[in-house]
């Protein structure tokens, strides 16, 4: 148990949840996680150790067969796990989205239908905003749904959905223009469908195509993919929440708890980064003594831990404000982009500190180093949050001349 990154007033539950985890961390993901990275392979039996602890089901309501938990419990679990490795931080994130959606948004019957299933992991969810032409300009989706009877006809190009391949439920938005006037602002004419499929990759449904896992730098094991849709047809049932036109603020609300679990993430990595260079810096030895004795690497590992302390805080408070039903995105803005920024600065620096062997995929600081730059763009751009942030403090300090 390092000192770092404490959290206190945690309940006896809370902690018995967090050191499950941790246990499971050290044991079962760091010792094979640098290997299953440089492989590109998805971590099947890290997944299946995940359904047994439960963590599938971590915040849905105990009625659905859930733990019942809060954010904060979730996000401090993603923390430990990112610490062993991100990319299966990033197996749970999509899915809890879609399941907190479901909570927050969908109707009894969509409740009691997905989300028993999805507690146990048998159902695993992910979400699709982005499209290849738009990347933060969320309200310039063009992908269609168009009203046919009973039914929605689903046309368009997804891009970035992590999870595209393994999932089974995609909480897609789409453009829908029935029942709103021209001249509609685009987000509210805006819908979230619950696209059921098959795992796997090419045509998993008829109208539903994934094609490939998107090669990337880091962030491997986990599939991204893209998603087309041509034609692919939905049941109005399963427009979220039965009525179109919500889409935008119900993602938006699923995106606040993902900025929160992203910022969770850049702790963990973080916190992996700085134990790595704290620990070599004491093996490595030069000019007579170990390195961690000049004071070059006292003040690098100085300002690595008090980085490490202030995003773990930021993003604590974070999730509290969201448990506690108050609005959080002014301060999961924050937490994202702080968390963020410094994992990048904590990840460097632990490189530095490594020297050469840091360049060397023995190491598995190197793994970090080419994983830490996704957190700088997911879930939103550090130009992004700083936009939320900046329109926030207008509103909460506006001039009263």
């Amino acid at each position: 148990m390092s000192r770092l990154a404490q959290t206190h007033g945690l309940t006896d539950i809370q902690q018995e949840i967090l050191s499950t985890v941790r246990d499971f961390v050290d044991k079962e993901i760091i010792p094979v996680a640098t290997e299953l990275e440089h492989r590109d392979e998805y971590p099947t039996q890290i997944v299946e150790g995940l359904k047994e602890l439960g963590l599938f089901g971590l915040m849905i309501p105990e009625e659905y067969g859930g733990l019942g938990e809060s954010l904060l419990t979730y996000a401090l679990c993603v923390e430990e796990i990112a610490r062993g490795w991100m990319s299966v931080s990033g197996i749970i994130n999509t899915h809890f989205i879609v399941a907190y959606m479901l909570k927050q948004h969908g109707t009894q019957e969509q409740r009691e239908y997905f989300l028993p299933r999805m507690a146990t992991g048998e159902v695993r969810g992910a979400f699709s905003m982005s499209e290849p032409a738009l990347g933060s300009d969320v309200s310039a989706i063009s992908t269609k749904g168009v009203r046919v009877g009973d039914e929605y006809a689903l046309t368009g190009q997804k891009m970035w959905l992590t999870n595209g391949g393994s999932s089974t439920l995609v909480a897609v938005l789409c453009r829908t223009d029935e029942g709103h006037p021209e001249g509609t602002a685009p987000h509210k004419s805006m819908t979230t469908f619950l696209v059921e499929k098959e795992p796997g990759f090419g045509e998993v449904r008829p109208g539903l195509t994934i094609p490939g896992k998107i090669e990337k730098m880091g962030y491997k094991g986990v599939d991204t993919t893209e998603m087309i849709l041509d034609g692919l047809r939905i049941p109005a049932n399963r427009v979220l929440g039965g009525t179109t036109g919500r889409g935008f603020y119900q993602m938006m609300d699923g995106v606040e708890v993902g900025r929160v679990n992203v910022a969770a993430r850049g702790c963990g990595v973080a916190q992996r980064a700085f134990e790595l260079g704290v620990s070599y810096a004491q093996q490595r030895h030069t000019f007579g003594k170990a390195i961690a004795q000049h004071q070059a690497i006292q003040f690098k590992l100085a300002e690595m831990a008090t980085k490490v302390e202030a995003a773990h805080a930021m993003m604590v408070n974070a999730a509290r404000k969201k448990d506690s039903g108050e609005r959080n995105d002014l301060e999961a803005g924050m937490a994202k982009y702080l968390a963020s920024e410094y994992c990048k600065e904590v990840v460097e620096d632990a490189f530095r500190i490594h020297g050469g062997y840091g360049f060397s995929k023995e190491y598995e600081i190197e793994r970090l180093y080419r994983e830490a730059p996704m957190l700088l763009i997911g879930e939103g751009t550090a130009e992004i949050q700083k936009m939320i942030i900046g329109r926030r403090l207008l509103e909460e300090y506006r001039f009263q001349g």
